[in-house]
């Protein structure tokens, strides 16, 4: 079933950044993460191992796996062909936005500045990241933004934390957040991603 970039951001308030070095690691970091609710999982593309593990992640059952940290075409068409089912970027040109629009995948393109805002909806896109969320200002950076540009919905990711997330949360122009900190660096541990998932997604929107 194919989603719109709406429906993608409405499947839990947090959307799970993972950098994940080995493939081993993919089934059990994406079946922990759906069970904890968190079904839409940003996998960056930072590794060598980035689309092997979009392949395996894609096998879990219920998982909404997407394409993170996607810079050109080619990336775009790589992870689609993976499997991801939705992709985001650090932030928007118009190759990238061009691209993603005809291939018609979800794309939510890293934002910062009233200008890439605009740009973005000149290309008839209304769904943002704001990156690096916690250094450009944060929320009260994105408040003023989102205020003439009320069209736009945003998912801020950079710097969030379990206890800042409820303060973005709050605002009725952020639909979700992205965060590292559900899949902590180090050796998996299944049931703890599971617990963190659980309190993520129990969090109020």
């Amino acid at each position: 079933m194919s989603l719109t970039v709406a429906q993608v951001m409405e499947l839990a308030p947090v959307i799970p950044v993972l950098v994940v070095e080995r493939v081993e690691d993919a089934l059990p970091i994406a079946r922990a993460l759906v069970a904890g609710g968190l079904p839409a999982l940003e996998v960056t593309l930072r590794t060598p191992a980035a689309l092997d593990v979009i392949r395996e992640m894609a096998k879990v059952e219920g998982a909404v796996v997407g394409a993170g940290t996607v810079l050109n075409p080619r990336q775009l068409d790589a992870a689609m062909k993976a499997g991801a089912r939705f992709a985001v970027s650090p932030g928007l040109t118009k190759p990238l936005g061009k691209a993603a629009i005809e291939a018609g995948l979800p794309f939510l393109p890293g934002t910062a500045t009233a200008g890439d805002i605009m740009r973005g909806l000149d290309m008839g896109l209304t769904h943002f990241k704001f990156f690096p969320a916690e250094t450009s200002g944060g929320l009260p950076a994105l408040k003023a933004l989102a205020a003439p540009l009320y069209e736009a919905r945003f998912c801020p990711t950079g710097g969030i934390t379990a206890e800042t997330a409820p303060k973005w949360l709050a605002e009725p122009f952020i639909k979700c957040v992205g965060g590292s900190w559900v899949v902590p660096k180090g050796p998996i541990d299944p049931a703890k991603i599971e617990a963190l998932a659980r309190a993520a997604a129990a969090l109020p929107r």
